[in-house]
């Protein structure tokens, strides 16, 4: 089975893509960049586009029936390597226990001139 996750508690794609799919017991979410919903733009630095993205990350994934806890890889782009301990103290909060694998990577830029976008994939217990 295969089902397109779509959230009005996340922002919209902004291209040819969806939010997320759920297939069989898998959830993929689609890159979330760090769009705070109640603002409706980037939210302000790094730390709160990092919360921003995550939360958005959150809001997908339970479209699909899933939560943080259910994460079992995850990938991080930054603009800036050197927020690489600033995003990965907020990354961590959203997490008990054991942590997902994960990469993080620079890029030369983001979609929105955003700083950070998570992207993950999730196992749901059925």
């Amino acid at each position: 089975m295969k089902q397109v996750l779509h959230t009005d508690n996340a922002p919209a794609a902004i291209g040819p893509y969806v939010q997320g799919w759920k297939v069989g017991q898998m959830v993929f979410t689609s890159g979330q960049l760090g769009i705070d919903m109640e603002k409706g733009g980037l939210a302000e630095n790094v730390v709160a586009q990092a919360h921003a993205s995550m939360r958005n990350v959150g809001e997908i994934l339970k479209a699909g029936g899933a939560t943080y806890g259910d994460i079992v890889k995850s990938t991080i782009f930054v603009k800036d390597l050197a927020d690489f301990k600033a995003v990965n103290d907020v990354y961590a909060s959203y997490f008990e226990g054991d942590y997902p694998a994960r990469s993080c990577v620079q890029v030369a830029a983001l979609p929105m001139g955003g700083l950070v976008e998570i992207e993950a994939v999730a196992v749901v217990d059925q």
